[in-house]
């Protein structure tokens, strides 16, 4: 692996492992997914395959208002069977909104390419319901993009392909 792929972030199978088909590849990605995994991975009308996790879906009601956070980390795969390389675009992205009295608030937020790293988590306390007696944990999650992306990299390059992050939607799109 030479400096330019360490620094795009390419990660390449070992010299001595032949590829795999690419039907044979698809299917060890869609293996990954089901219990074993928080993340759920499948069929997209966009690309090859996406891998999906809701990392936060909740809501809850504060004094005169109901809120609610939504958060996905997402991975769109295109296997390019000539190159023998499977592009990936990550996407994160987070809603939150909140309505009540006397105001109403939302805000949207989204970040797409390449992460070398992000870890976070939260946990909230509030009403779960309209009434006092609902108080309680809303949500608790704990979230590192590479519990999800480091399993499906194992996968490509122990089948003899390559990861390549890329930073647009155009490049990994089914043409």
């Amino acid at each position: 692996m030479g400096f330019m792929d360490k620094l795009r972030g390419i990660k390449r199978p070992s010299p001595n492992v032949a590829p795999v088909p690419s039907g044979k590849l698809k299917e060890k990605i869609f293996g990954l997914g089901g219990e074993k995994v928080p993340f759920k991975i499948t069929e997209s009308d966009k690309t090859d395959i996406l891998v999906e996790l809701k990392i936060v879906d909740a809501q809850w009601y504060e004094f005169f208002a109901k809120a609610s956070l939504k958060k996905t980390y997402q991975i769109y795969l295109l296997l390019d069977d000539a190159e023998k390389e499977v592009r990936a675009l990550e996407k994160i992205g987070e809603v939150s909104w909140k309505k009540g009295i006397p105001k109403i608030s939302y805000a949207k937020s989204s970040f797409q390419g390449r992460t070398i790293a992000h870890k976070e988590f939260g946990t909230s306390y509030a009403f779960k319901e309209a009434k006092p007696s609902s108080f309680g944990k809303v949500y608790e999650y704990s979230f590192d993009v590479n519990d999800v992306k480091n399993p499906i990299i194992e996968i490509i390059t122990s089948s003899g392909w390559s990861y390549v992050p890329v930073t647009t939607m155009r490049k990994v799109k089914r043409k």
